[in-house]
């Protein structure tokens, strides 16, 4: 009982210990956003962007994409509904800004059963750049976004991205959000990649077109269900890294329910537990109140007081949260004190998300169902 107990309170110091760690080294690797005019700014970028529907903040991120202070760059739309509402929009700014070259490809071809991905298609193919850029529609560009992709680019890149990061929290379930993308999920992202193991995010993916044309092309990309899964893999194949930007473009986010926010952190834990299964199993450690559960536990076990368990594991806590918080501050994020209750939302969140995400396989992308234990027929197709 005695070395069960030691066991458990060292697994989850451990555990708390590498939280901790990891809420520093993110701090050190973010940078606050400033602006940058690399070499490679003379050279031309198209722009892809897949789009769907109108959300509120649809006419704010289409309007920065035109603004961008870049001498030379494209903007290509992907629409796969020709009666898509976001069509009239498009052709709004088109028409607002025609100094910016841009066009909308209609209809998309399916290669896997990413529905994001098969909207990309069309666009990479009609892409006249070398340098092309993957972006969501809900990314709010900001006037340097291009300097700030191209500056991060080394010689041993084979990508460069960048995560979200959550901003304009309308409600408690969109607190809850920045909760999850910012501190959280962003964080452990700059802290992987610190330690070399960059991973793609698919909110933002920079391309040399003539890597990814050498390795398929973006049909290449359906060899996992999540493009950004595929783009890591195939980065990391061809003997080149997964670079991030030095600070995370922001996605405004307004009001999102509770049933939004499990919905989606459901469908990112089913896509990461199936693509990379060995990283996914310990995020349930990421949740402090897992680690610091094993400290009370591990402290009780060994006849600790229950005052002195119980303070321990609020210090544990408290700790993190704090340290949270000061990253979220230090760099510019949603860090209201909203953002704390948010946090322990979350880490109650995780178990049930991580525990749902191993006993699951469904999810719901642009309202089509996947299971995403399969590639489709024709995503095995794309890749052979």
């Amino acid at each position: 009982m005695v070395d069960a107990s030691l066991a458990l309170l060292a697994l989850s110091g451990l555990a708390a210990t590498i939280n901790l760690a990891s809420i520093a080294v993110a701090a050190m690797r973010l940078r606050r956003p400033t602006a940058a005019t690399p070499s490679s700014a003379s050279e031309p970028v198209s722009i892809v962007i897949p789009c769907r529907g109108v959300d509120p903040f649809s006419n704010e991120t289409l309007a920065a994409a035109f603004r961008l202070a870049y001498p030379d760059y494209e903007l290509i739309f992907g629409v796969a509904d020709a009666d898509d509402p976001v069509i009239p929009l498009i052709e709004t700014h088109m028409a607002a800004y025609p100094a910016i070259p841009a066009r909308i490809v209609k209809g998309d071809r399916k290669i896997s059963d990413n529905p994001k991905l098969n909207n990309c298609v069309g666009g990479w193919h009609a892409a006249r750049h070398p340098w092309v850029v993957l972006a969501d529609s809900n990314v709010l560009m900001p006037p340097d976004y291009l300097q700030r992709l191209l500056s991060c680019w080394r010689p041993d890149s084979g990508l460069v991205c960048s995560p979200p990061a959550g901003s304009r929290p309308d409600n408690f379930g969109a607190h809850i959000e920045c909760a999850f993308l910012n501190t959280l999920q962003g964080r452990w992202q700059y802290a992987a990649e610190a330690a070399g193991l960059g991973f793609a995010q698919g909110k933002t993916m920079l391309w040399r077109k003539s890597i990814l044309d050498r390795a398929g092309g973006i049909e290449a990309l359906a060899a996992e269900i999540a493009e950004d899964a595929a783009a890591t893999k195939l980065v990391r194949a061809t003997g080149l890294n997964v670079h991030l930007t030095d600070a995370p473009f922001e996605q405004p986010l307004g009001k999102r329910s509770l049933a939004m926010v499990w919905s989606r952190q459901i469908r990112w834990a089913r896509l990461r537990r199936v693509t990379f299964p060995l990283f996914f199993a310990p995020e349930l450690l990421i949740s402090v109140l897992v680690p610091a559960a094993g400290i009370f536990a591990g402290l009780l076990g060994l006849g600790a007081s229950s005052l002195l368990a119980t303070g321990a594991t609020l210090l544990v806590v408290a700790a993190t949260y704090a340290a949270e918080l000061a990253l979220a501050a230090a760099k510019g994020w949603e860090a209201s004190i909203r953002l704390v209750a948010a946090m322990l939302a979350r880490d109650l969140l995780l178990p049930a998300v991580w525990v749902a995400a191993w006993t699951g396989a469904r999810i719901v992308w642009h309202g089509q169902a996947i299971d995403v234990r399969r590639r489709s027929d024709t995503a095995e197709a794309a890749i052979s």
